[in-house]
């Protein structure tokens, strides 16, 4: 046996069946992050986003002064950041219009997603820093997280794996359907 179905006694050591993902090892390792790191608007990639073409850059919606866009890396399925355009780091560095804008488009993620997926909750947050949790501290992003009763299985817990039913692009383009005009 050869690739995918060799298994050595170090491989099961634990009995354990395992779901690989290798692409994430792109993120743990931060291999794709910038050489000048995302504390410049040339290197973030939520800078970048609403210049890339649609299918590319995962937006699914534009306002005035913030967008958004689904995680490149998300917890659940949908699992949307809304992000002021201007590089900002804190909330408070916010000014009236993107505050106004940012809580808004939080609420039509939600009802969005609602719709799409029949989220049960959500779980809405900003990590301020990076002692806070903020993997891209330098730009202000507020998560909206969309959960359902039981999503939190033995796999996250114990597998430390999440599974995801749906592509990021399909994704997108279920969420880009059901967004008001």
């Amino acid at each position: 046996m050869t690739g995918a179905d060799e298994h050595t006694d170090r491989d099961m050591a634990d009995g354990l069946d395992r779901l690989w993902t290798p692409h994430r090892m792109t993120y743990i390792s931060g291999a794709d992050r910038p050489e000048g790191g995302y504390e410049k608007p040339s290197g973030c990639p939520f800078c970048l986003a609403p210049r890339r073409p649609p299918e590319e850059s995962l937006v699914v919606a534009r306002g005035e002064h913030v967008f958004v866009v689904l995680n490149l890396y998300p917890y659940n399925p949908g699992h949307l950041l809304v992000c002021p355009y201007r590089h900002v780091a804190d909330y408070t560095d916010l000014d009236g219009p993107e505050t106004v804008e940012l809580a808004s488009l939080t609420q039509t993620a939600m009802r969005v997603v609602r719709k799409v997926s029949n989220a049960h909750g959500f779980n809405l947050g900003m990590n301020q820093g990076g002692v806070a949790g903020a993997g891209i501290a330098a730009h202000l992003h507020q998560h909206v997280v969309p959960r359902w009763g039981g999503d939190a299985n033995f796999m996250p817990v114990i597998g430390r794996t999440k599974v995801l039913p749906q592509l990021l692009g399909d994704t997108r383009d279920l969420l880009v359907r059901a967004w008001p005009a």
